[in-house]
């Protein structure tokens, strides 16, 4: 019989054991014995590892890791495009069957071995140790184009601080004989060459994308936005530096104010003519819409990139929790928070969107076709600026876009510091400082294709074609290895360690089977909107 034993250090036996846990007691049918051996379980292991000074430094960590751009851009667009609000049966299902079980899966996991993405395989299956160096990769690649779009955001941050908003009239130097303030003017016509000024404020002064002929020809590096994206990777770097001590106070800040202004916004987009149409195009169910099964995948889709499982951020995070923590109700609460935000941010775009086509006198779906950075850098500026104190709603409008860019950048990089230390702790181990520096200056060098006049093109190709598919390969392989290699006993056996009991059949279900599929219909969704 073979027991780990706790003992007073006092008794001669103990002498030489760094902890409690470092004896044995073995025993057979002629003699039994106490042993001192270096025996280091999970815990033990890892105590000198860092960990969050309160839980919800981690808590809102994860938020702002999941409550991203794509939560205010992208939610909107595929509920109204989907059936408004039938689409949230849908949403709802793919949740609770597919994204909330990985999210819970991709916690405990790091919770338990309390190490990084490419390290963990060691505990689980070896032979899958390449997913991990395929995370980092991936989240290196996304860096080279998501923090350009913060940076796209701080330029119209600066130029916000101006009694007229630049984008707000067509007398600017930018400004073309197309361009067309139907705002300012009755009985404007509106024609297929008309352009906004603020269309015009983004395509020629912030991106002057007229001056590249294509991916082919991008032009040169645009410096304004060069000293953005440096701001940018300098706020970075100085809450990364020092680990989760430093990051996880920024993001009492960067989590927590863009609900702030979403409830600003939603309050101030409520009160606009014409708001209560673009309410009722975004909830008004279109029943026959859910036996469309593109709908369904479409479901799928959203909840795994809105939620982030396969990213390696949630292992990381999780991973300098207490041994203890409930990682279950963290699941939950997260998750919940995620999808209560992206209904929320629903309200704020199509509120203002509403208010649009009252003033175009147009239909709400006439100015609903914007989706991604046209509705977050045109659509909504231009409505914006033509509000009673449109500078400061146009200021914490781009305040909240830049937090909640850092936060996603802040988890996508810390999946590669922690990975990367993890499995090279002998070089890197007193050296975070200077990882992080070399980081983040690979980062901004992998980033300069997106500055130049065709940067856009480039984000567009980068975001179109390197991510989707596979990081969801990447989740799929991920699930599979733990449920099916690592086996689904062991890794209920590893939750009740920490929390004192078994997940339910349920979530043994789900990982096993429900899940995979799940993964497989994102992929579907991933190849269908591409």
């Amino acid at each position: 019989v073979c027991a780990v034993v706790s003992s007073p250090k006092a008794l001669p036996w103990t002498q030489g054991a760094k902890t409690p846990r470092d004896f044995v007691y073995l025993k057979s049918s002629k003699w039994s014995r106490f042993t001192c051996i270096s025996f280091t379980p999970t815990r033990a292991r890892t105590n000198s590892r860092d960990k969050w000074s309160k839980k919800m430094d981690f808590l809102l960590s994860v938020i702002g890791f999941a409550v991203d751009l794509g939560n205010v851009w992208r939610f909107p667009y595929i509920c109204y495009q989907n059936g408004g609000g039938a689409f949230l049966i849908p949403y709802i299902v793919m949740a609770i069957f597919g994204g909330v079980p990985l999210f819970y899966m991709e916690l405990a996991l790091g919770q338990f071995h309390r190490t990084g993405a490419i390290s963990i395989w060691k505990h689980i299956c070896p032979i899958f140790k390449g997913i991990g160096y395929a995370i980092c990769v991936i989240a290196l690649y996304v860096s080279f184009y998501y923090n350009t779009i913060i940076a796209w955001a701080l330029f119209y941050f600066y130029s916000s601080f101006a009694s007229v908003l630049p984008w707000t009239n067509c007398d600017n130097a930018w400004n073309t004989e197309n361009c067309t303030n139907y705002f300012l003017k009755d009985n404007v016509t509106w024609n297929n060459y008309s352009r906004s000024p603020a269309e015009e404020f983004y395509t020629r002064n912030v991106l002057e994308i007229h001056k590249s002929d294509g991916l082919h020809n991008v032009g040169g590096v645009r410096w304004q936005l060069m000293l953005c994206l440096f701001l940018i990777f300098t706020i970075v770097y100085f809450s990364l530096w020092k680990g989760v001590k430093t990051s996880g106070k920024v993001v009492w800040v960067t989590a927590t104010l863009p609900y702030v202004v979403l409830f600003i916004l939603l309050i101030r987009g409520a009160t606009l003519p014409g708001a209560w149409k673009g309410v009722v195009f975004y909830l008004k169910p279109k029943w026959e819409k859910l036996f469309e099964t593109s709908v369904w995948v479409d479901a799928a889709a959203q909840i795994f990139f809105s939620l982030g499982p396969g990213f390696g951020v949630l292992l990381a995070l999780s991973s300098y929790n207490p041994f203890t923590n409930n990682c279950y109700r963290d699941a939950i609460v997260t998750s919940l928070v995620n999808c209560l935000t992206s209904f929320m941010s629903g309200f704020v775009i199509f509120t203002v969107l509403g208010y649009m086509a009252e003033k175009r006198n147009v239909n709400v779906e006439d100015v609903a076709r914007d989706k991604g950075p046209s509705l977050l850098f045109i659509t909504y500026p231009e409505a914006i600026a033509n509000m009673t104190g449109s500078t400061f709603f146009a200021i914490i409008f781009f305040v909240m876009m830049i937090t909640l860019g850092l936060d996603s950048t802040f988890g996508g990089l810390e999946a590669i510091i922690t990975a990367v230390m993890d499995e090279y702790p002998g070089y890197l181990a007193n050296r975070r400082e200077l990882f992080v520096l070399g980081l983040v200056v690979v980062c901004f060098l992998g980033s300069l294709s997106t500055l130049t006049n065709g940067g856009a093109y480039v984000v567009k190709l980068l975001e179109e074609f390197g991510v989707g598919s596979s990081i969801i390969a990447v989740g799929f392989l991920e699930a599979i290895a733990v449920s099916w290699f690592y086996g689904i006993t062991r890794f209920s056996n590893d939750i009740k360690s920490m929390l004192g009991y078994s997940p339910g059949l349920f979530w043994k279900v789900c990982w096993v089977a429900i899940s995979p599929a799940f993964l497989a219909v994102s992929r579907a969704g991933g190849e269908t909107n591409q």
